[in-house]
């Protein structure tokens, strides 16, 4: 019988991908094993998933449930198709009652990666887009607050940030109750993709 974690990769190697049978293996396994399997999820791999969870909703409250304070940090493990520093982080929280806003239910958030001084630490505020489905990540605005223990915010288009997150936003659909599959746009789609596993503390 194949480990958790081949058994995930066998499902996602199928043609075509039955991301139902993907998100129940997901569900299945220990929140260590999600993690394992994403370390090794390769670009085509997580093209071929972005593609194949169009229309598979996904909401803020997936991402950072409504029953978690504000300001404290829910943390979702990431991994990127860049040729380097794939494993990151994605840190979520949900705002304060004085910033909630009126007419969407947002998010802040940040990059927590190795390279963040050189980058900046890519903050990014979070909104659910009714239409498609899809949570967006959007860097075009930044959060009015953050948790204490977050690095300064600062502009996007500061540093090298400005060939990394400036004018970026991020677009995430559901694969399980865990796991999301993002793909980035800069005023049409580029070719880089991610996967995000929630901690659950």
């Amino acid at each position: 019988m194949p480990q958790p974690v081949d058994a995930i990769l066998d499902d996602l190697r199928a043609d075509p991908i039955d991301v139902d049978a993907v998100a129940e293996r997901f569900d299945e396994v220990s929140p260590a094993h999600r993690i394992e399997a994403i370390r090794q999820f390769d670009p085509t791999l997580q093209r071929r998933l972005f593609a194949a969870s169009s229309g598979r909703q996904v909401t803020t409250s997936d991402i950072v449930s409504e029953d978690t304070p504000p300001l404290k940090e829910i943390i979702h493990e990431g991994q990127n198709t860049l040729p380097a520093f794939r494993s990151f982080q994605k840190r979520f929280c949900r705002p304060t009652e004085e910033h909630q806003a009126d007419n969407r239910t947002v998010l802040w958030g940040y990059n927590h990666q190795s390279f963040s001084g050189i980058t900046g630490p890519g903050y990014f505020v979070c909104y659910d887009d009714e239409e498609t489905g899809e949570v967006v990540i959007d860097y075009r605005e930044l959060p009015p607050e953050r948790p204490e223990k977050w690095p300064p915010i600062i502009d996007n288009k500061a540093r090298l940030g400005r060939f990394v997150y400036a004018g970026m936003v991020d677009r995430l659909r559901r694969v399980s109750e865990h796991v999301t599959i993002g793909r980035a746009y800069k005023s049409k789609p580029m070719n880089a993709f991610f996967a995000l596993v929630r901690q659950d503390l």
